[in-house]
């Protein structure tokens, strides 16, 4: 059984997020949904929040567990017995980071290996950023978002 980790902020995990994990779980027995505490980023929701968002929106999908992490990506992926690094694409100038990224990380841990996935076509523009932008303008997040965290948003924001 191959497993994946699917790492970010996910501040807040959008429609795009998800529609990754639904996919990967098709492809993998087992996709971890890691949520970086990432000290270096002032997020809207603190890290268990996001792991509860996470938890509910992906609650249906089977052979998927969400958890933190405070560490390099490569040890957790090590720490789970996982094979595989999952990242998300949205559009070509994700491409550059993401690349970088992966290159570091096989430098670091060669036996992982980094594998891209686009989100379905109606997700391509949604980014977590974007959402947290029109939420704090008081916008409506409602198709970009799981209800849950379209209720969280518009209780923190306003």
């Amino acid at each position: 059984m191959v497993t994946a980790v699917y790492p970010g902020t996910f501040d807040p995990i959008t429609n795009g997020h998800s529609d990754l994990v639904q996919r990967a779980a098709k492809l993998f027995g087992h996709v971890i949904v890691a949520v970086a505490m990432n000290p270096g980023k002032q997020p809207v929701f603190n890290t268990d929040e996001r792991v509860e968002l996470a938890t509910q929106v992906l609650a249906d999908i089977d052979g998927v567990t969400v958890c933190s992490f405070n560490s390099l990506l490569v040890d957790l992926v090590r720490e789970h017995d996982a094979q595989v690094i999952l990242r998300g694409l949205r559009a070509v100038s994700d491409f550059d980071y993401e690349f970088q990224l992966a290159g570091m990380n096989r430098r670091l841990a060669p036996e992982i290996e980094t594998l891209f996935l686009t989100p379905a076509e109606h997700y391509s523009y949604i980014s977590s950023s974007l959402v947290r932008e029109i939420a704090a303008l008081n916008g409506d997040v409602g198709p970009f978002v799981h209800d849950s965290v379209r209720a969280a948003l518009n209780s923190r924001m306003r």
